[in-house]
């Protein structure tokens, strides 16, 4: 299984391009740059450029909104540039430079976990003035993938003025939004990439598109379709009173003398009277409501929690484990990670790793190590995630001597 190095994505609006360097030679002054046609972005007689390093940050606002009900894999995603990205004082990715890239992995909101989660490449950056770079989708954790071999063998059939591939640059979003939403990454939505290699740009050719760029507005009209509708009121019910009865009258006894019966005059029986009537309204309607739009999420404060083990003594970054079972902890989503290993809720040591994307959900946890004999531990993968740690080779100290080389536990 092939580890690609994820972008983080969070919410910005600054750029972070710290230890950035350009790298410029004299051009042929013969012709200016800005001047030729941006196809002959790579002519071997224009030799100014800047080179944008790897861990750049570029900062994209989505310009076209992803829907929840049609959103599928391989579809496209559309972005441009909100900030601008600048390299030693040489202007490298404009504001109103377009990207555009490609969805790999479709992460649904559910009732449980109101969260959408995508991962994507960038396969194009065009700018203003048409001068366009395409982008390689590979990593330095995944130089030997078909991809890498035929973009190298795609750049010697090319015709000279089209550039290969390069930095590569891949991303991962979460989206706050509600099941119900319509729409999973809203217009204007602002993400955050990372270039993950060198991307070497022709620096004049870039200037000029950098007179011509626009840059991206800062309210964007939102895409979704829900349209909430007020309710009504109803009617109350209409009560029309009844009439009151009669007490009637008693009945009236006249006496005769002691020897004679008494007259009886019947009194006036009482009447009941009518009860009221109820004419029932009619009831309201309770209108209809839209869920909050989609946030993206800033992942600088979430904290992974992962376990594994190891059946004997092992090295991981230089530190000596014991077999048995261990914590991993690392904040944020990487690319770069510092991981804290802990075995029975003691701190073990803080490492530095790479957060490295997999093509697929793991099937089962597992511990890589180095395939040179020592027991230098080289990745460790979880079971149901996709994504692994990655820790560097050249960190990794000699095995000594009399240890085994095996050391891949499956859980």
């Amino acid at each position: 299984m092939r580890l690609l190095i994820p972008t983080v994505l969070f919410v910005s609006f600054g750029l972070l391009s710290h230890g950035a360097a350009a790298t410029t030679a004299p051009r042929n002054p013969q012709q200016n740059p800005s001047q030729q046609n941006p196809s002959q972005q790579n002519n071997a007689d224009d030799k100014y450029f800047v080179t944008v390093p790897p861990g750049t940050k570029v900062i994209l606002a989505v310009t076209s909104p992803v829907w929840s009900k049609s959103a599928r894999v391989g579809d496209p995603i559309y972005g441009v540039a909100a900030f601008p990205v600048s390299i030693d004082n040489t202007m490298a990715i404009p504001p109103g430079t377009y990207v555009q890239g490609v969805i790999d992995s479709l992460t649904l909101p559910t009732r449980k976990i109101p969260r959408a989660e995508f991962q994507m490449h960038f396969t194009k950056i065009i700018f203003a003035n048409g001068y366009t770079i395409p982008l390689s989708s590979t990593s330095e954790f995944d130089l030997n993938s078909p991809g890498v071999n035929d973009a190298k063998a795609a750049s010697n059939l090319l015709p000279q003025e089209i550039p290969p591939p390069q930095g590569a640059m891949t991303a991962i979003v979460h989206a706050e939004v509600s099941p119900v939403s319509d729409i999973l990454l809203d217009n204007g939505s602002q993400i955050e990439t990372t270039l993950q290699s060198p991307l070497k740009l022709n620096a004049n050719t870039v200037a000029d598109a950098a007179r011509q760029s626009t840059p991206p507005q800062l309210q964007w009209t939102s895409a979704t379709q829900c349209r909430p509708t007020p309710g009504t009121p109803g009617s109350p019910d209409t009560i029309i009173p009844g009439t009151p009865g009669s007490p009637g009258t008693p009945d009236t006894v006249i006496s005769q003398g002691p020897d004679l019966p008494s007259i009886v005059i019947p009194g006036i029986p009482a009447t009941p009277g009518t009860p009221a009537t109820v004419i029932s309204g009619s009831p309201g309607t309770p209108g209809t409501f839209c869920p909050g739009p989609p946030a993206i999420i800033s992942e600088a404060a979430d904290i992974h929690k992962e376990s594994f083990k190891i059946n004997s003594p092992a090295q991981l970054a230089g530190q000596q484990l014991k077999k048995g079972s261990y914590q991993v902890t690392w904040d944020g989503p990487g690319p770069d990670a510092q991981v804290r290993v802990i075995q029975k809720g003691k701190l073990l040591a803080t490492l530095h790793a790479r957060v490295a994307t997999l093509e697929a959900k793991s099937p089962q946890s597992r511990v890589d190590t180095a395939t040179d004999g020592s027991l230098a531990v080289t990745a460790i993968q979880f079971k149901g995630k996709t994504y692994a740690l990655a820790f560097p080779a050249k960190s990794q100290p000699a095995a000594p001597p009399g240890t085994s080389a095996a050391l891949t536990k499956k859980q």
